[in-house]
């Protein structure tokens, strides 16, 4: 049967149209074929001739990962040209521009050159994270040893540890590589140049604490920003000529010194600066003593004056528990100072032994083990005050003679020469950590018993005098805590 004028939309084709089993498109009104008209699985990929379809055109919304590939689709894999979803890899970080700030922001699956020639660098890690989560960090000038980074995991642990931790990178030229395995270690490094890289707390508060004349036993506390507060009302028996140190990451304790006799008593400061009754004393009872910590977690009270100089120390626990003596090591002296340095050693230096002032110290491993003396650099003197900075590094300061010079200690315990010295010259002064990264000296006597401080920056600029608060006094001790 033949048409006469246009076909219906719905007439069937005849076979006069159809040439050699093909339709061509004259045939065909347009949007002749309905999806209706159409049976399932009948379009098949044989019937689909090769590059036909514009993925572009004619795809839209999102494609379910499930069709684009095996494996599971997540922040840290990506879909490979053999269509499986392989784990991102160093290879695979994706290289952001050179960071020269004092704040970076990290985002997982990227690394960051960080360049410290000027400034510290300190790092917030990601709020949440999927295992397998990772980052690198790597020194672009090589100048963490100068200006270290510090990570703070923003709520996640790292290595174990929670937030309450910070963690610092100081090596030149070192390379960090985290990754996040689950919520109980957390951020775990898998390269960071074989350098020790166990969290390491650095304390917020300070105290400083007893002294003359008369002897006292109140207290001063420092703040985080190092605002010395009025004085507390004393504990234990008023003592002069103590030393004090940090010991349990966030903890300190006052000890040894001159009550009416020598003494070896010791008051712990609890986490939050308040000072403990008298503990019995253990060890040689003496006078004029210095005291640091090491091994991230522990302290040494050493050398002093017991009637004549002595260099015997007494080991502090991480629990506080104060240890008998240890046979002395370096020349026997009193009236030295001690700090950390290198985030778990200490150096004990100056002071005065039987032939007058010195300027030789004595460094302490990360186990407590004093060495031999080495040969002293700066001025010599006796009376002067130490503390950390920089996380890592410490400064002794003022002394005998009234001086107000000091002497920088790098992270590997080597004491520069002399700095000139910033405000009042004195001595019999007290020297602690605040801010984490910060230090204070404060009191002592420049002709007069004075209350003034100067703040120490994190790079080791010691501040001019600031107006001071409390009892002015001498011969007192400070240490931190947090």
């Amino acid at each position: 049967m033949a048409y006469i004028g246009t076909k219906p939309a719905d007439a069937a084709l005849t076979s006069a149209d159809i040439a050699d089993g093909v339709v061509s498109a004259a045939k065909l009104a347009t949007d002749a074929v309905e999806t209706a008209k159409v049976k399932d699985l009948n379009v098949t990929n044989a019937k689909i001739a090769a590059s036909t379809i514009d993925v572009t055109a004619k795809i839209t919304g999102t494609v379910p990962t499930g069709n684009l590939g095996s494996g599971t689709a997540s922040s840290s894999t990506y879909l490979a040209g053999d269509q499986t979803y392989k784990t991102i890899t160093a290879e695979d970080i994706s290289w952001q521009s050179v960071t020269t700030g004092s704040t970076l922001t990290a985002v997982a699956g990227n690394g960051y050159p960080i360049d410290t020639t000027s400034n510290t660098c300190t790092i917030t890690l990601p709020a949440s994270a999927s295992v397998g989560d990772q980052m690198i960090f790597t020194d672009y000038d090589r100048t963490w040893g100068t200006y270290s980074i510090t990570l703070d995991s923003n709520g996640l642990n790292y290595q174990g540890k929670d937030d309450g931790w910070d963690v610092e990178y100081d090596t030149n030229g070192q390379s960090l590589h985290i990754v996040y395995m689950d919520a109980t270690n957390g951020w775990i490094p898998i390269d960071d140049d074989t350098v020790t890289d166990a969290p390491t707390k650095a304390n917020d508060e300070g105290i400083f604490g007893f002294g003359e004349s008369p002897r006292y036993s109140m207290t001063n506390l420092v703040s985080n920003t190092g605002v010395v507060s009025s004085d507390v009302t004393g504990v234990g028996t008023a003592t002069q000529e103590r030393a004090a140190c940090e010991f349990g990451g966030d903890k300190g304790i006052f000890g040894f010194g001159y009550d009416g006799s020598n003494t070896a008593s010791t008051n712990l400061v609890s986490n939050t600066g308040v000072v403990a009754t008298d503990v019995t004393g253990v060890g040689t009872a003496r006078v004029r003593p210095a005291a640091c910590g090491y091994g991230g977690d522990k302290g040494i009270f050493g050398y002093g004056n017991d009637g004549s100089h002595v260099s015997m120390t007494n080991l502090v626990s991480n629990a506080g528990v104060v240890a008998t003596d240890v046979t002395g090591v370096g020349t026997a002296r009193d009236g030295n100072a001690a700090c950390e340095y290198g985030n778990d050693k200490g150096i004990f230096g100056y002071g005065e032994d039987a032939s007058g002032v010195v300027s030789m110290t004595n460094l302490v491993s990360n186990a407590g083990v004093v060495a031999t003396d080495v040969t002293g650099v700066g001025t010599a003197r006796y009376y002067p005050a130490a503390c950390g900075y920089g996380f890592s590094k410490g400064i002794f300061g003022y002394g005998s003679g009234y001086t107000a010079v000091t002497n920088l200690v790098s992270d590997a315990g080597v004491v520069s020469t002399d700095v000139t010295g910033v405000g009042t010259a004195r001595n019999r002064l007290a020297a602690c950590e605040y801010g984490q990264d910060k230090g204070i000296f404060g009191y002592g006597n420049g002709g007069s018993d004075t209350a003034i401080t100067n703040l120490v920056s994190n790079t080791g600029v010691v501040g001019s005098d600031v107006t001071g608060v409390g009892t002015g006094r001498r011969a007192l001790a400070a240490c931190s805590f947090n």
